[in-house]
C-alpha cells in the first residue's frame, strides 16, 4: 500500500487529477489518525473537530502543488501543516476574544468622535442641573 500511495503521489505531482482522486481514500484514515493525535494534545472542548482539521489540511495540500516524492514526504508535510492550522485557529480565537472583530478606529478619528460627545455631555449636565433645581431626588 505504501508503494501504491507513493506512485499515486508521483502521478498527481505530474498533473494526473485521477491519481489525486484515487489517493484520497488511501490516505484519509491516516490523516484522521494524525488529526486525532494533534487534537488530543489540545485543550478540552476544542472547537475544531477531527474532520474539519483533516479537510483544512487536505485543502492546503491540494492548493500548494507540492512536487511529492513519497508517502513519507506527504505525511512529513502534513504533520506540521496540521500543527500550523491549529495555531492559526488559536490565534483567530484569541483575536476575536480580545475584540479583534471590532471596528478599527484611528486615534485621530477617536478624538473627533470624543469632541462631538463633549457637547452632548455638557447638555446632559445642564439638564441634570435644571432637574436637580426642580427636585433634588
Amino acid at each position: 500500500m505504501s508503494e501504491q500511495v507513493t506512485n499515486l503521489l508521483l502521478a498527481w505531482g505530474a498533473g494526473d487529477e485521477a491519481a489525486r482522486d484515487q489517493l484520497i481514500p488511501l490516505v484519509h484514515e491516516e490523516l484522521r489518525r494524525l488529526a486525532r493525535n494533534h487534537l488530543r494534545r489540545e485543550r478540552h472542548g476544542h472547537t475544531l473537530q477531527t474532520s474539519a482539521l483533516v479537510n483544512e489540511a487536505y485543502l492546503r495540500l491540494v492548493d500548494d502543488n507540492v512536487p511529492w516524492q513519497s508517502r513519507a514526504h506527504f505525511f512529513g508535510i502534513t504533520t506540521p501543516l496540521m500543527r500550523q492550522i491549529l495555531v492559526d485557529h488559536a490565534r483567530t480565537r484569541l483575536r476575536l476574544k480580545r475584540g479583534g472583530d471590532q471596528m478599527q478606529v484611528s486615534l485621530a478619528e477617536a478624538a473627533e468622535l470624543a469632541e462631538g460627545k463633549g457637547a452632548d455631555l455638557i447638555a446632559l449636565d445642564d439638564a441634570l442641573l435644571v432637574l436637580a433645581a426642580l427636585d433634588e431626588q
